[in-house]
């Protein structure tokens, strides 16, 4: 008997340190991700504060204007023409899939195990597939309504995320799409897979089939603007490259166009991230969906002027023309401006919001902005000509924005469950809210609902319950931070061979390596953090300042006091010597040498989508005065002087090959060079210890 309680006492010590070492395993993966997307949002607004507030004329301006044109060349009239596919032959080598259309079932299962075969489809096929898809769109509604009735049961499929494996699971184990068998595809198709493409054209294919038994939810990577960092538009220009960039622009049409959100049986509501305490459906089905084609900005409406221009041009109109109030993007998250509380007062505590000079007034802002970015138009001159900007007969005489809708479209695609009760703005991710279970009883009570399914967050076992079981996520994806991370459908047969404890340790391992590299790339500022702790510059602090320093710098919420054993070796009575720390991370010290290639590993993903975007043919190719105005944008951005000889010289040595230009993947070839010259990263890994246990974050 004493030796059965030994046994068992020794298992349940066993599985709580596997258990936590898990959760502090989520929680760097969690939290780098949502900084990420964070950044995202950072770098977009201050895009779009440009766009509002600098003229037509300036460079800058006009470096970034056409990602806020929204589809403007797609007017309806001359849809068809622009995206002709009928001039592109099939050569008769192909040996692809081919299309016939109106696309059958059969092709949609053809299409199907093609790319199970790694086969691609033709882009005359892609083009006339993405122009019937868009053409069907149109005529759905906002909020789709299904039953059950006939079918008896719906397949609800949460983030895809390109991974086509996990699809092709679900296909296997449900059967595919049919009038027997129908599905809610929640949302998060693209990005971050390899296969986000080949997804979307069998989802669309399905929709063409079955257009009463397939229903496609808009998730918030469904935008052009989030594909530019995380993956998707790389991967369309890497398998259409003399296509890709017409094949983009009708997807950016496509997105806009997704429904928001699925009631199965009046009692289920389907969205892809959540709700607010203001979400009205009523409201959302009838908004104008197909207005915004990123949902991180609304788009703007002008008032009738002296041109005769009215609210019904909107379509035609370009939107990155005129000035808006800019008092509604300076705030935590993008629609929601003030709380009764925050999410650093109720779980993730560490990262603030959007930004931290609230207290600067637009003026000395616009001042500020227009100094670092090294514009010489001067602010009262710049505030005459938008003054006088009625003056242009083109011009509206004031612009509005969809305020309302915008906040209710982007608490649907952004927002995430809290279990406290109550709406604060989702500080994490920068955009939509998070809510409490009594908003969830509220809203469902308002619209006479029984529960809401949504997706939007990755959970372990692939679906996670909360609010009393009113709401549940649904992730499809498997494997999503590394392999054996969480179950998803399980797709990947090495994950189903590994034991609970090799699977822990894999992850621990990749999410580590993650977190070092956030170190790695905050060297300079933890330094002069750990300083501040060190005024006698004895170079030791106390574990807790260790603590607090890495919190300030990195904002990631992590408990860093359970991080400790993995993160710092031996310690001198308690102190850390952090210079010696640093050394046994093979971390250098920041010199000026290097500075500038350290804001380049740090920005790296910052400077890569900035790269995309000045890459406006998709060549792939940028000069040096386009490189030089990317580091001009990411300098104003982050409020850092950068001089142009150091970014010239910066270019000349990036440019490898000579050719007076420089290519993407030069760029991102300098990343890993400077890796080198800054310092390797030692990546091995403490296991945490029992004892650490009861410090876990939950």
């Amino acid at each position: 008997m004493r030796a059965a309680l030994l046994i068992q006492r020794w298992y349940r010590q066993y599985v709580a340190r596997l258990e936590m070492r898990r959760r502090c395993t989520w929680n760097i993966f969690q939290s780098i991700e949502y900084a990420g997307e964070q950044d995202q949002i950072k770098l977009y607004n201050f895009f779009g504060y440009l766009m509002d507030h600098f003229t037509p004329a300036s460079s800058e301006r006009n470096l970034i204007s056409h990602i806020f044109r929204e589809n403007n060349i797609c007017r309806n009239v001359d849809w068809e023409r622009y995206f002709c596919y009928k001039s592109i032959e099939v050569p008769k080598l192909y040996s692809g899939p081919h299309l016939s259309f109106p696309i059958t079932c059969s092709n949609a299962a053809e299409l199907v195990e093609a790319f199970k075969n790694k086969q691609q489809l033709h882009s005359r096929y892609v083009l006339q597939l993405l122009g019937e898809t868009w053409r069907l769109l149109r005529i759905l509604p906002n909020i789709s309504q299904i039953s059950t009735c006939h079918s008896k049961e719906i397949t609800i499929c949460g983030d895809l995320h390109g991974h086509l494996e996990d699809l092709l699971l679900v296909f296997y184990k449900n059967g595919l799409p049919s009038s027997e068998k129908p599905y809610v595809f929640n949302g998060d198709f693209v990005d971050r897979g390899k296969d986000s493409l080949e997804i979307l054209l069998i989802l669309f294919s399905f929709l063409l089939v079955y257009p009463n038994d397939v229903h496609l939810n808009r998730g918030n990577h469904e935008d052009h603007i989030v594909n530019l960092r995380y993956g998707f538009t790389k991967e369309v220009l890497g398998k259409y490259r003399l296509h890709g960039k017409k094949i983009l622009k009708l997807l950016q049409k496509i997105f806009s166009w997704l429904p928001l959100a699925t009631v199965i049986d009046n009692k289920v509501l389907v969205l892809h991230g959540g709700i607010s305490d203001t979400t009205d459906l009523h409201l959302i089905s009838r908004v104008d969906r197909h207005k915004y084609v990123s949902a991180l900005r609304p788009p703007k409406r002008k008032r009738q002027n002296r041109s005769g221009i009215t609210d019904s041009d909107l379509e035609d109109d370009d939107p990155t023309t005129k000035p808006v109030d800019s008092s509604r993007r300076r705030v935590h998250s993008l629609t929601h401006s003030s709380s009764t509380g925050t999410r650093h007062e109720v779980q993730r505590r560490s990262l603030q919001g959007l930004n931290n000079r609230v207290t600067c007034s637009v003026e000395e802002e616009l001042k500020e902005r227009r100094r670092q970015a090294g514009l010489s138009q001067s602010y009262g001159d710049l505030r005459n000509s938008l003054a006088n900007s009625d003056s242009d007969p083109d011009s509206g005489e004031l612009l509005e924005s969809y305020g309302d809708e915008w906040k209710q479209i982007v608490d649907m695609l952004w927002s995430d469950p809290m279990p406290q009760d109550g709406c604060v703005p989702n500080e994490v991710r920068g955009g939509g809210c998070y809510w409490g279970p009594d908003v969830t009883e509220e809203v469902l009570r308002r619209h006479n609902l029984t529960l809401l399914i949504r997706s939007h967050e990755c959970k372990q076992e692939g679906y996670e319950f909360c609010h009393n079981r009113r709401v549940l996520t649904i992730f499809s994806a498997s494997n999503y931070y590394e392999v054996g991370s969480n179950r998803g459908y399980q797709a990947n047969r090495a994950t189903r061979a590994l034991t609970l404890r090799q699977s822990v340790g894999r992850t621990e391992r990749s999410a580590l390596r993650a977190l070092r590299e956030k170190l790695f790339a905050h060297k300079s500022e933890l330094i002069s953090s750990f300083q501040e702790y060190d005024p006698e510059n004895t170079g030791l602090i106390s574990l807790g300042h260790w603590a607090c320093a890495m919190e300030a710098v990195l904002r990631l919420g992590l408990p860093w006091r359970v991080l400790r054993t993995q993160l710092v070796g031996d310690t001198l009575d308690g102190m850390l010597d952090y210079h010696l720390w640093f050394r046994e991370l093979a971390i250098t010290e920041p010199n000026t040498e290097v500075s500038l290639l350290e804001t380049m590993y740090k920005h790296h993903s910052n400077l890569e989508t900035i790269f995309r975007i000045i890459d406006t043919d998709n060549s792939g190719l940028i000069s040096f005065e386009e490189f030089r105005q990317t580091w001009k944008l990411l300098s104003s951005h982050l409020q850092t002087e950068i001089s142009d000889e150091a970014i010239s010289d910066l270019a000349v040595s990036i440019d490898f090959n000579k050719d007076g230009s420089i290519d993407i993947n030069e760029f991102m070839e300098a990343f890993r060079l400077i890796e080198k010259i800054l310092g390797h990263i030692d990546y091995s890994y403490r296991p945490l210890s029992i004892g650490d246990h009861n410090n876990i974050m939950t």
